[in-house]
Order: C-alpha cells, then structure tokens, then sequence
C-alpha cells in the first residue's frame, strides 16, 4: 500500500488587517500558550522582546533573554516557548507583497528575515531596545490612524527596523562561518521535509539548486558555496541522493507504477526518471524490483 504522510498546514493567524492589507503590528499578550505549534506561516515577522522566551528556528536553537529584536521567515519552521515570568514587546507580521519594490526587495534580502547567514535573535541594550520599541509604537499608532499614505509610513518606519537589524549584526567574518553553515542546514531541513512523497499528484515542488535557492532566499551561487564548504558535496548531488533514495523506497514498498514513480518525485516523463536511475545505480527502476520478488 502506498505511504501516508499528514503534514502541517500554513496557517494564517486570525488578524482581519493582515489578511486584506498584509500587514499588521500589535503588542505582545501578557497570557498566551506556552508554546506555539512549530510550522510554516507564509508572512514576515519581526518582534521585540522583553523577558525570557525560547525559539527553535529550522535547525537553530535561540534564547531570548533581557530584550531581545527577533525575526521569522515562512520558509523556516519554528517554535516558540515562554520560559515564564513577565513577557512585553511588540510584533510585526507583514507579506513580501506588501514591502514591494527594488529598494525594499533588497533591505529584505539583507535583512535577517531572508538571508540564512544572519542570526535570527539580535540582543538589544536598553538604547537600541527604546529605539526599537518606539519604531513598534509609531507602526501601531499609523496603523490605527487614517492618514491616507499611512502604508508608505508602515514600509518606511518597517525598513528602519530592518537597518536597525542589519547594523547590529556580528562581524563578517563571524558572520561568514556560522552562516554557511545554518545555510547547509537550512537547505537539509527543506530537502527533507519535501518527504515521503505520498502522492503522485502532488509532485516534488524543489528539485533544483535554483528552486532551493529561491526558497531560502539566497542566491544560488551562495548556497553551491556554502554546501561544498560544510559537505563537501555540491547542492545537486545532495538532491539527487536524496531523491535516489526515495526512489527506491517507493520501489520496494508501494504498488505504485514506475510512472507515477516518476510523476511523483517530480519528473516531466517517465523516460527522464528511468535515465536518471540508471545514471545512479547502473541499472532500472524495474530490476530493483524484480530483485525482490
């Protein structure tokens, strides 16, 4: 039979203005759960901060401690979890449709909120912390206001917060190492969680460095580099292994047909899957089966 999978769905939290406007700020609540349900959500979030909080961010384990300015990417699974005691601050969730345009587009992509290289957790001291905090309470005071350009205001005191950010980061070098390494990673976390494949309508969407690249926000060069560095092995090899090893799974334990094999790990025609495992292993997708019989 074939496998099963139940995966997290996105979910988009219940902000009426996020959902029509694709930007919302807010202040922390006081009481909330203790934890928050590790998943993907598909807007930004940048947040400050104060008191003690854990978040497991894709494969990196961050505390929040003191005052803390943080930030969330769809593409990166997370979990949040209150460590107790008073927690304040304010958070800003946003759409990449909403900060559009060259100029933001690349804040944003220097920003920690897409590039894997920056530490998603930033400690704040009391100065940065009240300059931060009074960027928050401006985006809430706009927000509920009904200025006419109140939106170029949002980007414009949003785009302050993400220089804020990019000042504040650790030194290159630093940055450099522990960012190639996050990014490798990143990108092992993604791969995976493209899997098992329990579907052959719903083919494999990332298949190529280029779309691997895209979904973590870095350019395609900067990943090759950063997975020769960590592994030792391209981006491609690291995709194509995995898929193999799918393959061969679906091979050995589902009745599906070599075809919706082929469809399924997200192959145009069969005919480029069966050259595909021959270039791998030296033989068909079908003599691995007849191997079991």
């Amino acid at each position: 039979m074939a496998k099963t999978r139940t995966d997290p769905k996105s979910v988009m939290p219940d902000f009426p203005e996020l959902q029509q406007h694709g930007f919302k700020v807010h202040a922390i609540p006081q009481r909330i759960a203790p934890t928050v349900v590790r998943g993907r959500r598909d807007f930004y979030k940048v947040g400050l901060v104060i008191g003690n909080m854990a978040m497991q961010y894709g494969d990196k384990a961050v505390e929040l401690k003191g005052r803390t300015l943080f930030f969330v990417n769809p593409h990166v699974p997370h979990t949040v979890v209150r460590r107790g005691g008073q927690i304040s601050g304010y958070a800003c969730l946003f759409t990449e449709v909403f900060i559009a345009g060259r100029e933001r587009a690349d804040i944003l992509q220097h920003s920690p909120l897409a590039n894997p290289g920056m530490t998603p957790a930033i400690s704040l001291d009391r100065r940065q912390s009240a300059f931060v905090e009074s960027l928050f309470r401006k985006m809430m005071v706009v927000q509920e206001g009904s200025y006419g350009h109140k939106n170029d205001v949002l980007r414009h005191c949003l785009e302050l917060l993400l220089h804020e950010a990019q000042s504040l980061q650790p030194a290159p070098d630093i940055a450099h190492r522990s960012g190639t390494t996050r990014i490798s990673h990143l990108f092992l976390d993604m791969l995976e969680r493209q899997f098992p494949i329990d579907n052959p309508a719903q083919p494999l969407r990332l298949r190529t460095p280029q779309d691997f690249a895209a979904g973590l926000s870095v350019h395609v060069n900067y990943l090759n580099r950063a997975m020769k560095e960590v592994t030792g092995k391209p981006t491609s090899a690291h995709i194509a292994e995995r898929i193999l090893a799918e393959a061969r799974a679906l091979l050995l334990y589902t009745d599906w047909s070599v075809t919706d094999i082929a469809y399924g790990l997200g192959f145009e025609y069969p005919t480029y899957f069966n050259n595909f495992y021959k270039k791998m292993t030296g033989t068909t997708p079908l003599s691995l089966r007849r191997t079991q019989v």
